[in-house]
């Protein structure tokens, strides 16, 4: 990162996580441009996020791979350092070693600041951290910039059934199943996803009677599936970033939530309905199977959300 060439003051912040991270800081990214007009923003995480960073605006991504190396820039070079990761040591290290003017964290022994909350969306957690260091934030501003480029599938009713881990999988043969009620309501329906998640879209499509070309799975640049959602009828999703990009463009849509609650990770009000057994959740993320919560959905309620939302 080149920060030398540039000789604005800079304001680094840490959320080195994945898609759906990013999209609920939205509204804390947007409270810190406009409180900091002048400075450099960069924002440390994965570089293959840089696409869905372009559509926040105003921010450079500094690759940062977690937390298990330092952050790429000399000490004494930020001005003000921003953890929105977490708040734990490792976060705190990183940031500390960078030895900047000022840090917004969360409190802990070594900084000031807001007592963590567990039980609180996560769009609301970070714009409270930044009003408690005298930053307006607004919890609500969390829309994105749309795509430069359009959609080649206008209004198609994108069905997103991957996720980062097996405790948000819903079973393949009701998604296939979901896909193939859709397609008779004429519904133009694609399958879409990570490489890795391609041959489990593709085994749905099959199921569902679909042809190979409505899986796009694999086959998209982030832009290109940000604009695909932006343009959606509908879009029916597992707790995921597809999910949060329904929510950040407005787009109809059913999220299936299994061990996150919805009350700290769902969409607003809006064209959106959650579906979850929250009686049955187990809660563990990073389980192989898919949590009870989740499994407790049947196709027929996913189809009666979808009526409910005036598309079937």
């Amino acid at each position: 990162m080149p920060v030398s060439e540039d000789d604005r003051p800079v304001l680094l912040v840490l959320r080195a996580l994945k898609l759906g991270d990013l999209l609920v800081a939205v509204p804390a990214l947007h409270a810190l441009r406009r409180a900091y007009p002048a400075h450099r923003l960069l924002y440390a995480a994965q570089d293959w996020l840089e696409d869905a960073l372009a559509l926040v605006g105003g921010y450079e991504l500094l690759p940062t791979h977690g937390l298990d190396v330092p952050l790429a820039l000399p000490p004494g070079r930020v001005d003000v350092a921003v953890n929105l990761h977490g708040r734990g040591p490792e976060s705190e290290s990183r940031i500390e070693a960078l030895r900047p003017q000022r840090v917004i964290s969360h409190a802990s022994d070594r900084r000031p600041g807001p007592l963590w909350e567990d039980d609180i969306h996560e769009r609301q957690r970070w714009a409270r951290l930044l009003q408690w260091h005298g930053i307006e934030a607004d919890s609500a501003d969390f829309r994105l910039n749309l795509p430069s480029a359009r959609t080649d599938r206008p209004a198609a009713t994108v069905v997103h059934p991957g996720a980062a881990y097996g405790s948000r999988l819903w079973p393949e043969d009701r998604f296939a199943e979901v896909a193939a009620e859709l397609a008779l309501a004429d519904h133009d329906v694609v399958f879409t996803g990570s490489a890795a998640e391609r041959p489990r879209a593709a085994r749905i499509a099959a199921l569902a009677g679909l042809g190979g070309d409505v899986v796009l799975a694999g086959q998209q640049s982030l832009s290109a599936f940000a604009a695909l959602i932006a343009d959606a009828r509908l879009v029916v999703s597992a707790d995921t970033g597809a999910a949060h990009l329904a929510t950040a463009y407005r787009r109809p849509s059913v999220v299936l939530f299994g061990p996150a609650s919805p009350d700290h990770w769902g969409p607003p009000p809006g064209p959106h309905t959650v579906l979850t057994k929250p009686g049955l959740r187990r809660g563990d993320t990073f389980a192989v199977e898919p949590d009870p919560a989740l499994l407790g959905v049947e196709v027929h309620e996913v189809l009666a959300a979808v009526r409910g939302l005036g598309l079937l």
